[in-house]
């Protein structure tokens, strides 16, 4: 994910943030730790403000308070190093949070019964949305890969999907697999399209309506849109 200075190089060995963290303490001297993430937080509010194409390394430098030299010391692969970062960063901590929620509402140690199905669905496609509000800038930049895919670096686009959306969604299908061999979904011979249906039909509309919670629904538009998209699904997929 770029050079050998950048806390992405750091994101490369697994695990959560705070894991990538705490190698980098034991890796850099404590001065080049908060450097780095001070300069990726710099970048993450550039980004989120002016997307990749129109983000210059000279406004980089200058939210962070850093030389252009300084940067490119601390990251070599410059705007693209940074916004690699800056996207696998927020990506890890939003991967960890939807995981939680995952695991909260849908344990594989406590199969639902069949009558409360709708009831955990809905739950986790509230627990799943709410992340929009709870996480703002990591899905500004991601409104902005999506209208910038041409322009982000393929290398970029695939270490963000593989760092968030990814594991998300294997686990998402395995949850499911679970379900449906408790009898409870049919998947109908395919986990990973059944996940990827849950997903879109909680989020789409919502997500293209609120352009990504830059403008945010109200909770009866919001409510509506959770519940009919969870109706749908277990409607396709709930065991006959």
């Amino acid at each position: 994910m770029g050079g050998t200075d950048g806390l992405g190089s750091i994101g490369t060995l697994g695990g959560t943030n705070q894991e990538w963290l705490e190698v980098a303490r034991r890796t850099y001297p404590p001065r080049k730790v908060e450097k780095l993430v001070a300069m990726a937080g710099a970048a993450c509010t550039v980004f989120g403000r002016e997307g990749y194409a129109r983000a210059s390394v000279d406004a980089l430098a200058a939210e962070a308070s850093v030389s252009t030299r300084t940067l490119y010391n601390h990251f070599p692969g410059g705007k693209a190093e940074l916004f690699s970062t800056v996207v696998t960063w927020t990506a890890a901590e939003v991967k960890d949070a939807q995981l939680a929620r995952l695991r909260a509402v849908l344990d594989p140690g406590r199969p639902p019964r069949p009558e409360d199905l709708e009831r955990d669905f809905t739950a986790l496609a509230r627990a799943f949305v709410g992340l929009m509000t709870e996480y703002p800038n990591h899905f500004a930049l991601v409104r902005h890969i999506h209208a910038e895919a041409d322009h982000v670096p393929a290398e970029v686009l695939q270490a963000w999907r593989a760092a968030g959306p990814e594991p998300v969604g294997a686990a998402l299908t395995a949850t499911l697999e679970w379900l449906a061999d408790a009898g409870l979904l049919d998947l109908h011979g395919d986990a990973a399209l059944a996940a990827s249906h849950f997903l879109a039909l909680i989020s789409h509309t919502l997500t293209e309506e609120s352009h990504h919670g830059v403008r945010p629904l109200s909770d009866q538009e919001t409510e509506r849109l959770i519940s009919g998209g969870v109706a749908a699904f277990l409607r396709a997929y709930r065991a006959g």
